[in-house]
């Protein structure tokens, strides 16, 4: 399986090169599609359809999350929010979490059969700073996934694609990815629990709630929980990233 991964040849820069030219198209094409205006002037028949057929609009919905995020399309706080108005906050945020942590694998998998094969190849074969910095990356990994994921200013593609290209187990990735990006996805989703009477009242959500003291201050702390054994590993002496 290495072997493949890391053979040389342009076919394994395909899915990586078909989600980028996804996401470029669907940045200029899909921007006003994908967007609360949307969902706002088709609300009552999403209604209907969530009352008509909950499982099969839940399949719909995750599909189309995952496709966001797999491509980094437009629109995820869209769809996040959109879990919440036509799940409630439960059952919203499991499909959120979902949703999103599949697409930001989907990410991963292809940048590490592509780029992040070759890269971490010449990372591992290198000498200095750089590989101390991989060395580093490896003894702190889980550490490190988690404060990405926490870190409401790291853009979501970054942190998916940057771990690909360093070598970040997978199995690492993907439950650090479903479990650090939880506190976002209850915030998003609790924001679309109350999207009817925002859209009542003719106004848009306010997605800066995110940032209001009472919200930020937990997800800080949980930060800081995270990055807590990088800390003490170097207070012991031990190599940190």
């Amino acid at each position: 399986m290495a072997e493949s991964m890391q053979s040389p040849g342009w076919r394994r820069y395909i899915p990586i090169a078909i989600i980028a030219a996804v996401a470029l198209i669907g940045a200029f094409t899909l921007r006003d599609y994908l967007s609360f205006e949307t969902l706002r002037d088709n609300r009552e028949s999403l209604l209907q359809f969530q009352r008509d057929n909950p499982l099969l609009l839940g399949a719909v919905f995750v599909a189309i999350y995952v496709t966001i995020v797999s491509f980094s399309l437009p629109g995820a706080a869209v769809a996040s929010v959109t879990g919440g108005f036509l799940f409630g906050l439960p059952l919203g945020t499991a499909l959120n979490v979902l949703s999103a942590t599949i697409g930001a694998s989907v990410i991963f998998l292809a940048a590490r059969w592509g780029l992040g094969a070759a890269l971490s190849a010449k990372i591992d074969a290198s000498e200095g700073r750089l590989r101390r910095l991989r060395e580093g990356l490896r003894e702190n990994e889980i550490s490190v996934m988690l404060l990405l994921r926490l870190v409401p200013a790291v853009p979501f593609f970054v942190a998916n694609l940057l771990p690909a290209l360093v070598g970040v187990r997978f199995a690492n990735f993907f439950w650090t990815t479903a479990l650090g990006i939880i506190p976002g996805a209850l915030v998003f989703t609790s924001i679309g629990g109350g999207l009817g009477a925002v859209f009542d009242r003719g106004e848009t959500p306010d997605l800066s709630l995110l940032w209001e003291p009472r919200i930020i201050g937990p997800i800080l702390g949980l930060c800081a929980l995270a990055a807590l054994p990088m800390v003490i590993k170097a207070f012991r002496g031990g190599k940190g990233v």
